[in-house]
């Protein structure tokens, strides 16, 4: 029982989320919005993120997908709605799908317009319970990303175990990438790889005109990152298309 109090002890901030597009360049349309998590007193991501524990991640994972769908929907945010959740928050994969699947009802959001991303930037405490969480999502007809890719634990195991609907690369391999012939060459052996395995490659923190040209003709029309829109809290962004 004490346990269980503790788990579900509410989180001590008010939040409120920005949203960045994902665009696809060769089409030139938004493909998805990312929810980003904010303080409602102008906190930035990193300041919300240090007051999540043990004791209140189940909270803050249940209350950024309740703010991201609210306001996805008040905004009538075009494409997919792109959520980042905490894989040690869910304890109980077919719970945490009929919360978030009621969230969703109550905002008008279609789950399938919804897409999860997994971040394991932390090691996950039970890797096994991780892919049943991922295949509960997909049931669902959620789509599931990789975000980071390359960093952390987000690697080549996990991919092993579960290919997702996309792939974000993490954005310490795609900056700079217009002028770095090693990172070119992990790029497209990773495209190519995702590619046999039915996998769409997303391309994070794109700023210069050179980087996006690169990773287009490394075979990557979907990015993200200042050179399309910064994200903006509590509205929809304006994109630039490069």
């Amino acid at each position: 029982m004490k346990a269980g109090h503790v788990r579900h002890r509410p989180f001590p901030r008010a939040i409120t989320m920005a949203f960045q597009p994902i665009v696809d360049i060769a089409a030139k349309k938004i493909f998805a919005h990312e929810a980003l998590v904010r303080g409602q007193d102008g906190a930035p991501a990193h300041d919300i993120l240090a007051s999540v524990n043990a004791g209140n991640q189940y909270a803050f994972d249940r209350l950024c997908r309740a703010t991201a769908l609210e306001w996805g929907s008040r905004l009538t945010l075009p494409g997919l709605l792109s959520i980042n959740f905490l894989p040690n928050a869910v304890h109980d994969p077919h719970e945490c799908m009929q919360a978030t699947a009621a969230a969703a009802q109550q905002a008008g959001w279609p789950l399938t317009r919804l897409m999860f991303e997994v971040n394991e930037q932390e090691a996950v405490a039970e890797p096994e319970r991780l892919l049943v969480i991922l295949q509960a999502y997909r049931a669902h007809g959620i789509l599931v990303a990789i975000d980071d890719f390359g960093a952390a634990y987000s690697g080549l195991n996990l991919l092993a175990d579960f290919q997702p609907d996309l792939l974000k690369l993490d954005l310490a391999l795609a900056r700079g990438v217009s002028l770095d012939r090693p990172r070119q060459a992990i790029i497209r052996h990773t495209v190519g790889m995702c590619e046999e395995l039915g996998v769409q490659v997303v391309a994070e923190g794109i700023e210069k005109p050179d980087d996006c040209r690169a990773l287009y003709d490394l075979g990557i029309s979907l990015q993200q990152g200042y050179l399309f829109s910064r994200p903006v809290i509590e509205g929809a962004p304006k994109v630039r298309f490069a």
